[in-house]
């Protein structure tokens, strides 16, 4: 089994009972006496599982759980598995401990095979647990966190820790997917943010919140020498990477620009710190990219008509910018509507063709898995169809697509461009798609309002 316990009790015939039992199944045990000793051991240690005794002379058990968790919430680990000793039959004790958080209670003396059961099953549980975790919060090609777990941690890092909040956009990558194609942009964002992960610390965020931008709270990060440094090397490792991967004559200044603001007391916000490092990754991109900037309020300010003729201009940067812009736009409700309206309209006044496909998806799994099919399904839809097309999440589980000037005729092409695209996330053995298809008109019902 290879596991690591721990094992904390007072009481040295337990310590040996439970070492003698635990090895003889192959685990490795480490036998410690007090809560002290205990909490400073788990400073440096990550075991598998703790047998945590709830009567000890200096802190119980219950004490003791407290302070491992608060520890772990300071530290940012994951939380250990505890498995609470007791000597007595108390159904009160036991009540207690299951509220507190503990996986499970074992009597002594030891029975070995509930021993090694209850072992064995809260490991598994706490992987299973851990692994879904992991799922719902990792951006996959990138191994970062996605940007809601990102945003979450990083906003709490900015009211604690002092520090920098970086934005960063890689430059000209749209010329990549242009030119090499889609798959090289994927390698290209994965080796990046393995350069990222080689130039941060263990106390560092990062995480994804678009195609191919990123943010990131870079602890004690307090100078522009600091700052300075970052940039350059991430320049310099990424142009080697792209030399690598695309050769030397690839021609396209593919580079990092880094929007920052510093943490401050008075700025400690994280929407403020956001919109600070938004605006001064504006100035780089504006002032020839591969660079950062720090945002300073003191230069903030201005003439207001210079200031909106300067915000107009980046919005349009922006929204040429930002992101690869590539595939059908996938919507909610309220846009969804109002473009298929429009749809409508047109077709009725000035004719053309339009199909409606209602994808409907079903599975065994179910929970976060399953979810995490049908987000994948959308993001396939998305990325097969083409611009002028839109989607539409119309339940959990169902997807409505508007395909524009394309007749039903030519639909099973779409159909089948879709499933070989789903065929390579994996997926395809393990979920149920089913869809029917409507010719779309300007003369239904509720085409004109």
């Amino acid at each position: 089994m290879g596991y690591w316990i721990v094992v904390v009790d007072d009481e040295p015939l337990s310590l040996t009972n439970a070492k003698i039992l635990l090895r003889e199944q192959n685990m490795r045990v480490s036998c410690l006496r007090c809560a002290s000793d205990f909490l400073e051991f788990m400073e440096k240690n990550t075991p598998d599982l703790v047998l945590l005794d709830i009567l000890m002379p200096d802190m119980d058990g219950f004490e003791t759980y407290r302070a491992l968790r608060r520890y772990e919430e300071t530290a940012g680990k994951a939380q250990i598995p505890v498995i609470f000793l007791t000597g007595e039959d108390n159904s009160e004790t036991e009540r207690r401990g299951l509220k507190a958080g503990a996986s499970d209670f074992i009597h002594k003396p030891f029975d070995k095979d509930i021993l090694i059961k209850r072992i064995n099953n809260t490991i598994v549980n706490s992987k299973t647990i851990e692994s879904l975790t992991e799922e719902a919060t990792l951006d996959k090609l990138t191994g970062f966190l996605n940007k809601a777990s990102g945003t979450e941690k990083v906003s709490g890092l900015c009211k604690s820790k002092a520090g920098a909040l970086l934005i960063m956009d890689l430059d000209n990558f749209k010329l990549v997917n242009d030119l090499f194609g889609h798959d090289m942009g994927d390698r290209i964002l994965e080796a990046f943010s393995e350069i990222v992960k080689h130039n941060v610390r263990f106390e560092d965020v990062v995480c994804r919140i678009g195609g191919d931008e990123f943010m990131g709270f870079f602890v004690d990060l307090t100078t522009e020498s600091a700052m300075a440094s970052l940039t350059e090397r991430l320049n310099t490792q990424l142009s080697q990477e792209a030399e690598a991967l695309m050769g030397k004559d690839h021609g396209i200044p593919l580079g990092i620009s880094i929007g920052a603001a510093f943490v401050t007391e008075e700025s400690r916000d994280y929407q403020l710190l956001f919109q600070y490092a938004d605006s001064a990754l504006y100035e780089v991109k504006r002032n020839g990219k591969h660079g950062y900037t720090i945002y300073d309020p003191e230069i903030s300010g201005g003439d207001p008509e210079e200031n909106l003729e300067r915000e107009l201009s980046r919005v349009t940067q922006v929204m040429s910018e930002r992101g690869e812009g590539k595939g059908a736009m996938l919507l909610g409700q309220e846009a969804f509507s109002w473009n298929y309206r429009f749809i409508k309209r047109f077709l009725s006044r000035y004719g053309g063709i339009a199909t409606g496909i209602l994808f409907s998806l079903s599975s065994d799994e179910k929970g976060i898995i399953f979810s995490e099919m049908i987000s994948e399904f959308g993001q396939v839809l998305k990325n097969t169809l083409r611009k002028s097309d839109i989607i539409y999440q119309w339940q959990q589980n169902r997807y409505f697509v508007v395909l524009t000037q394309l007749s039903e005729q030519d639909t099973p092409k779409v159909i089948s461009r879709i499933m070989n695209a789903w065929v390579k996330t994996g997926y395809l053995d393990r979920i149920d798609i089913r869809y029917v298809t409507s010719q779309l008109t300007g003369d239904d019902p509720g085409s004109e309002e």
